[in-house]
């Protein structure tokens, strides 16, 4: 008898609950895929467009579309491709651009 490998299970049958939170949270109400887009702008388009429209979420606009962008860098973690986080963080600029909040340039 060899041993054998095992996957780690997490609770509740398998399924991770950033998931559930992702797609049941009152944070916003995002469209499918908006995280795999390539272009920061339009994952920023898409995310603002989302918080503007979106009757679940607890706060301005703006806070709900950051949080819901950094929960979903934060979830994916080590796993993240280097490219995926790069564009990811460029859609925060965007995002913060494009609710008039940017940062000033050091």
């Amino acid at each position: 008898m060899g041993a054998r490998k095992t996957k780690k299970k997490t609770k509740a049958g398998g399924r991770r609950w950033s998931g559930r939170a992702t797609a049941r949270s009152n944070a916003l109400d995002l469209k499918d895929g908006i995280f795999r887009q390539r272009d920061p702008k339009k994952i920023a388009a898409s995310l603002k467009w989302s918080a503007e429209r979106s009757r679940r979420r607890k706060s301005d606009p703006y806070r709900s579309a950051m949080s819901m962008l950094t929960f979903y860098i934060n979830r994916a973690g080590k796993t993240l491709p280097a490219t995926r986080k790069r564009i990811l963080e460029r859609a925060k600029d965007e995002l913060r651009e494009a609710f008039g909040k940017s940062r000033k340039k050091r």
